[in-house]
């Protein structure tokens, strides 16, 4: 894992946390417990601060960044989908999935529950409400996230959850 100080900022990670080798944590961030970095991620508080909250999957490739003086809020239990960007997102909250290769952008809310659709394009101060499903470019409002959907994800972030954990233990490099 490959975490950095940035002019007298370090990350703090919490307990149980995943952070692939390939991946970067830089500066002023903050990582809650049982947290899944995967490989290539790049989570950048060098010049504003970005928050992780528990239990979250920050898959790989997806790229963390904070405006000057700014705060990045993560939620816990969210899911960042390969590749995508989350750049100055006032709050991505908890249980909220973004797709592979989305774009949150700056200022933008993405309430708990909600799901932004792979591709999809969440514009600067955008705001997605609780329990909404938005797809696009940019994004709009397509429906409601069901019961069902929650039953389904909330197994599926566990799988990332368990991922930090048995990769620590487990995973080893074989050059």
């Amino acid at each position: 894992m490959a975490l950095f100080e940035y002019r007298g900022m370090q990350p703090t990670i919490g307990n149980d946390v995943y952070i692939a080798d390939s991946a970067e944590v830089i500066g002023n961030v903050v990582i809650g417990d049982s947290v899944y970095v995967g490989p290539g991620a790049k989570v950048r508080g060098d010049y504003g601060a970005i928050q992780i909250g528990e239990a979250t999957a920050v898959e790989e490739n997806c790229i963390i960044h904070a405006r000057p003086g700014e705060v990045c809020t993560i939620g816990s239990r969210v899911t960042l989908g390969h590749g995508c960007i989350v750049h100055n997102t006032k709050l991505i909250d908890d249980w909220a999935v973004i797709g592979m290769g989305a774009i949150v952008s700056d200022w933008a809310f993405v309430g708990t529950w909600a799901v932004v659709a792979e591709g999809g394009l969440v514009r600067n101060r955008q705001e997605i409400p609780p329990e909404k499903i938005a797809a696009g470019v940019p994004v709009r409002i397509i429906g409601d996230v069901t019961e069902a959907f929650k039953k389904d994800w909330s197994g599926f972030k566990q799988i990332y959850v368990d991922l930090a954990r048995t990769y620590r233990r487990d995973l080893k490099r074989i050059d």
